[in-house]
């Protein structure tokens, strides 16, 4: 990787993977590529940034020459409780500006990573150490887009070479970005509600296991993953990639350690909870960690301490 574009560089995970990048790859090197959403004074200031989008092929054609691009992140997607919302445009950006990447990326020799995710998976898939290879049903938009996504991924490097690259990510879990609209933000809210008020109403049902990863982990995973030797890769996209799995009450407990007087109630969400009764309970990742190293950092106990910790710091609050 030489000249990278990030496509969606101030969502969720792309607005601390382009710093990190940046860090590694020199600032120069890495271009911020954004819709509307202004990136923060960081971001803007520390770097190239470009209006692009993923939907619009001429824009994203015009970019990937200007900086000579060798590699896309892309990273453009409605999250699953949104896109459930807005199926119309959710297809828009998940399909239609996947296939416009690979295309810009075929022209141009780029190599392409493309986040997937547990919503790929639906209610006919194994739910427990669900394989890497496996029956795919989702019954959401955001997992057809997702699903869409892998096979054309996959298509684009066999029929044409391109040097595609993807993760199925768990639920991210952040201490810089605030939740934007997906079933598993749950686990993020949990640490602000805690600091500020020492309580939490939870919107997804006791019992509702899901995988997780801690957002450290997420960026080096997606980085190694583009870094790693391309002939060890039998898979090549949507690897399985997890961390932990737990429930909400299992999260609960582990914030009282932190915080003995923490209370957590319930207001289920019925479609958030809908989602989430589809998506695994667990993932086998071993074809992650035998094809390319993967090996998270954070497990449950050193998240939550770590969140506690930056989530006090980030609001300003006491809580010890």
């Amino acid at each position: 990787m030489k000249n990278i574009l990030i496509i969606g560089s101030v969502g969720q995970i792309g607005s601390e993977l382009t710093m990190e990048l940046r860090k590694r790859y020199g600032n120069d090197h890495v271009v911020a590529g954004y819709r509307k959403t202004e990136p923060s004074e960081e971001l803007a200031n520390s770097g190239p940034l470009e209006r692009v989008d993923a939907t619009d092929v001429e824009k994203l054609n015009d970019v990937v020459k200007k900086y000579k691009i060798d590699t896309i992140y892309n990273l453009a997607a409605l999250l699953s409780a949104v896109a459930e919302a807005k199926p119309q445009a959710a297809w828009n950006v998940g399909v239609n500006g996947v296939f416009n990447v690979l295309e810009v990326a075929r022209e141009h020799g780029c190599a392409v990573f493309f986040p997937s995710s547990i919503g790929a998976f639906g209610p006919t898939t194994p739910l427990d150490n669900t394989p890497q290879d496996t029956i795919q049903r989702p019954t959401t938009m955001y997992g057809v887009t997702k699903v869409t996504g892998e096979l054309l991924s996959d298509y684009y490097f066999k029929r044409f070479g391109v040097d595609t690259r993807g993760l199925r990510y768990p639920g991210i879990i952040s201490s810089v970005t605030l939740p934007g609209g997906g079933t598993t933000d749950y686990a993020v809210e949990i640490f602000y509600e805690a600091i500020k008020h020492h309580k939490f109403t939870c919107p997804l049902p006791k019992g509702a296991f899901l995988d997780m990863m801690y957002m450290p982990d997420a960026l080096d995973a997606a980085i190694d993953l583009m870094e790693a030797n391309p002939s060890k890769l039998r898979h090549r996209n949507a690897f399985n990639v997890t961390a932990m799995s737990f429930d909400p009450e299992i999260l609960a407990a582990e914030v009282r350690k932190h915080m003995p007087d923490f209370k957590m109630n319930y207001e289920v969400d019925p479609v958030k909870e809908a989602i989430a009764s589809t998506w695994p309970n667990s993932m086998d990742d071993t074809a992650a960690r035998r094809e390319w190293g993967w090996n998270p950092k954070y497990k449950l106990p050193e998240m939550v301490a770590d969140m506690m910790d930056k989530i006090s710091a980030k609001l300003g609050i006491a809580f010890k």
